[in-house]
C-alpha cells in the first residue's frame, strides 16, 4: 500500500428516509488495488444520498451496497464508483452482478 494513496473511511448515519424500504445489490468492482482503493470506493457509494450500508471486498471486487430503492438506483452507483477514482491515478468501473 502507498501511503501517498491513504484513505480515511467516512461514518454515515443514514436518515429515516433512507432506513425506509431497504434492499441490496452486489457490484462488480474493476480497478481497485489496494485496501485504500477500497475505502475510496466505499466512501464514494456512502456518499449517495439513500444508501444505508456498504461492504467492499477487495479479495472478489465487489462491493454489496444497502439502499432505500425509491432513493437511489444501480446508475446512481456506477456513477459514484467513477467518481472515486476520478483523482487522474485511479480508474474504477462497477456493473451490477445479475
Amino acid at each position: 500500500m502507498n501511503e501517498e494513496c491513504h484513505v480515511e473511511t467516512v461514518r454515515k448515519t443514514p436518515s429515516v428516509e433512507e432506513m425506509e424500504d431497504n434492499t441490496a445489490v452486489l457490484l462488480s468492482v474493476q480497478g481497485m488495488g489496494c485496501e485504500n482503493c477500497a475505502a475510496r470506493v466505499r466512501n464514494g457509494l456512502l456518499a449517495v444520498y439513500g444508501v444505508v450500508a456498504i461492504d467492499v471486498s477487495l479479495g472478489s471486487g465487489s462491493a454489496k451496497v444497502v439502499f432505500n430503492p425509491r432513493l437511489a438506483d444501480v446508475s446512481h452507483f456506477e456513477r459514484a464508483v467513477e467518481q472515486a477514482g476520478a483523482d487522474g491515478r485511479h480508474n474504477y468501473r462497477a456493473r451490477l452482478i445479475a
